[in-house]
């Protein structure tokens, strides 16, 4: 990619649903993907300049002649944002506020609602709420459709200006009006913006197995993870657990080098993930290796919890302990996302999300639009008032998605339902079953790699 002289521009990695930046540093360089076969015809130089002048024609006669003065800046921006989400659903424009707000997300601390959304024909759609939040709380459910928030419909805004306006100061209110599948009536909630401590791992003991469910790919999720396995040794007296579960449900992604540092605690070498662009400073091979944490938990069988809602960096973990054969792939497919975003920081003009690559597992597999699929597929016992709304398409089903997987794309929705009741959760009491021998499959242990 190109930048301008003027201004040194600042590239971090994206490997999240919603965009969440990561800083990572460039290692051995992968191969670059080929050209994809339909690629338009390069235009020439007298093409672009003149469509660049029919915008200009048109940007004139808006400023000269619009019923009421317009504001030039704002029109700029909605042009820039325009053409980069015309690219696909994960390219955009971040104004300022906007981009502090991706910046904040980091940190796994910020005032919000606690609520994971898509767009979806112009209107936000939840795909999960977040653990102990506002939205968990008040009963905001995964496939709901956000309308309008204080009043104001949410059609013509962007995903962006949406989320914007679902943050804010903590102890403020916000009322949300939600349409539900099955309901007649549009529901009214008002919600309280509260700190979304976005503590990323939480961990228990069933049995003589321990449990950890990452939430989000946070700045503390490798340090949650660690901390889980320590903890869990402490609470079995300091001797190993029969077996870990790593829950990865409905984790929408986050940062691209925690993704690796997770893959990293429980795979001593080999390639977490490659990532190839269309230009070699795009693609990179990023490797695990061997360390006390696992060394320690080496002879520990781990089962890994995936769904629906499992995306981006919950993905790369799956596919490279799945291709590693160190782990047990448990639940449904997973969401599909497999591409990479370059956060580029535009200064005091915010920043520009951009697809830059797409990322294979270790065994060279692109999951876009197609998903993780599990070694053994555990389905939920649906109530009836979800049931034909637990399920989300993913990837395959967002409008202008990339495409290039190397395996065929999803048609068929997969369940991101979780019953909070861990009694009545099927995929993980099978995961508990299966590492105390209650329940047996040729899938478990997986047989490592020579």
């Amino acid at each position: 990619m190109r930048f301008t002289p003027a201004r040194a521009a600042v590239v971090v990695l994206a490997l999240a649903l919603f965009g969440v930046p990561a800083l990572i540093a460039q290692e051995e360089p992968a191969p670059p993907a080929p050209a994809a076969a339909d690629a338009p015809e390069p235009r020439t130089p007298d093409e672009i300049y003149s469509d660049l002048t029919l915008f200009g024609e048109i940007f004139d006669r808006i400023r000269a002649e619009y019923v009421d003065a317009p504001d030039e800046r704002q029109l700029i921006h909605a042009a820039i944002q325009g053409m980069l989400t015309s690219l696909d659903p994960h390219s955009g424009y971040l104004e300022p506020v906007d981009y502090a707000d991706v910046q904040e997300d980091t940190s796994g601390q910020f005032g919000g609602l606690g609520i994971e959304v898509t767009m979806e024909e112009g209107i936000i759609k939840v795909v999960s709420p977040i653990d102990d939040t506002p939205a968990a709380k008040a009963g905001i459910l995964s496939n709901d459709f956000i309308v309008q928030l204080d009043g104001q419909q949410v059609l013509g805004l962007t995903l962006d200006e949406a989320v914007g306006k679902m943050k804010g100061p903590v102890g403020t209110k916000i009322k949300l009006t939600i349409v539900r599948d099955g309901v007649a009536d549009p529901l009214e909630m008002e919600l309280t913006r509260d700190v979304v401590a976005m503590r990323a791992v939480r961990w228990s003991m069933e049995g003589d197995v321990g449990v950890m469910r990452l939430s989000r790919f946070s700045e503390q999720a490798f340090v949650g993870i660690q901390k889980a396995i320590e903890d869990i040794y402490e609470a079995n007296e300091g001797k190993a657990p029969k077996g870990l579960i790593l829950d990865l449900r409905n984790n929408p992604g986050g940062l691209v080098d925690q993704a690796v540092y997770v893959s990293d605690a429980f795979l001593k070498q080999g390639a977490v993930v490659l990532t190839r662009g269309r230009v070699d400073s795009e693609s990179a091979r990023y490797d695990a290796r061997p360390d006390d944490l696992d060394a320690k938990i080496a002879d520990v069988p781990l089962v890994v919890l995936i769904n629906g809602g499992s995306a981006s960096a919950a993905e790369i973990v799956a596919g490279a302990l799945q291709d590693h054969k160190r782990a047990t792939l448990v639940g449904t497919r997973s969401f599909g996302k497999g591409s990479v975003q370059s956060i580029i920081n535009l200064g005091p003009d915010g920043a520009m999300r951009l697809t830059t690559a797409r990322y294979y597992t270790p065994n060279n597999r692109s999951i876009q639009a197609s998903g993780i699929h599990p070694d053994i597929t555990v389905t939920q016992d649906v109530p009836d008032e979800f049931k034909g709304k637990d399920e989300l398409i993913g990837e395959a089903g967002l409008a202008g998605q990339i495409g290039g997987g190397s395996e065929e794309q999803a048609t068929v929705g997969s369940s991101v339902y979780v019953p909070s009741d861990k009694a009545k959760d099927n995929q993980l009491q099978y995961a508990i079953k299966l590492i105390d021998g209650v329940e047996t499959n040729e899938a478990f242990p997986p047989k490592p790699m020579g």
